[in-house]
């Protein structure tokens, strides 16, 4: 079996189309369907059915995808680290990750790493949907407290908090001796539940129990920050995201969250080897937080 023709079958398949693969490969339409059907004829059996507006893969098809994208993967890095001694970062990076971690701490890791390893072109998306390694084409995914998976492996590289913001001119609430939950208005994202709480550390006391009274929801993070700038109420914030605006008196601290810290792990397949050019970023990633966890 031809393994170019495979891969480009598996290529074509990953990404459900000859244009979209062609356009993340590089390669051309022509190329990819010809190499597919090269494959098609070697093994007697119809792979993808070609419709005028959509593809699929035919039952065959689909087998052959499922036990063999991983071991195509492996053989890549495989011969990644023999053709570069295992120790030249080159090539193609993509990383994915969440849409603040990028936003707030990948720019300048991104630019280390560039000037750092200038043989290899990294390129990091910026996205909060749940990413396959393989399907999508990533190297590296970064993902916020992820649930166990067996098809990754990796790291967790930074402990964050949560903290519990307001515009500088909000009086920070004071409990009563009779621990009530105390009202304040604030900021959240659309995705809260009713009736949540917030529950503030404080010390060696019993924790501080906020009600939220949401007067603006917004979808993301960086929107629920630029509305409490902006004066809107108090929000529940990571910190890597408000801890420049504590730091500058734009914002004002009002405690942190009783609740766990927040895991940052990044992850790739556990069926592919780890290359060069994976094992620097991480190190470069890891440099940036020496303590596993978020210094302004």
């Amino acid at each position: 079996m031809d393994l170019q023709a495979l891969s480009d079958f598996d290529l074509v398949a990953a990404h459900g189309g000859f244009g979209r693969a062609a356009r993340v490969s590089g390669r051309s339409k022509a190329t990819l369907s010809r190499r597919v059907a090269e494959l098609e004829q070697s093994l007697g059996v119809r792979l993808i059915e070609r419709g005028s507006q959509s593809l699929r893969l035919t039952d065959e098809g689909r087998v052959l995808h499922e036990r063999t994208r991983g071991l195509l993967s492996e053989i890549a890095e495989a011969r990644e680290a023999v053709v570069l001694g295992a120790s030249t970062p080159k090539g193609r990076l993509r990383v994915s990750a969440p849409v603040v971690f990028a936003h707030v701490a990948l720019p300048r890791i991104g630019a280390r790493f560039a000037l750092a390893y200038p043989e290899v072109q990294l390129e990091i998306v910026a996205e909060d949907r749940k990413v396959d390694p393989v399907e999508d084409g990533y190297d590296l995914i970064i993902r916020i407290d992820p649930s166990p998976d067996e098809r990754l492996v990796g790291r967790r590289f930074l402990n964050d908090e949560r903290l519990i913001v307001a515009p500088p001119g909000v009086p920070r609430p004071i409990p009563g001796a009779d621990g009530d939950e105390l009202a304040v208005r604030a900021v959240l994202l659309s995705a809260t539940s009713t009736g949540a709480l917030w529950r503030m550390k404080s010390g060696t006391e019993a924790d501080i129990v906020l009600r939220p009274n949401p007067i603006l929801r917004l979808s993301s993070l960086l929107m629920v920050r630029d509305a409490v700038l902006a004066g809107a109420g108090a929000a529940l914030l990571p910190k890597l995201l408000v801890a420049e605006d504590i730091e500058s008196g734009k914002l004002a601290y009002w405690g942190t969250h009783a609740g766990p810290t927040v895991e940052i792990w990044a992850l790739q397949s556990s069926r592919r080897l780890v290359g060069a050019k994976v094992r620097a970023f991480l190190e470069v990633v890891e440099s940036a937080f020496p303590e596993k966890r978020f210094v302004a």
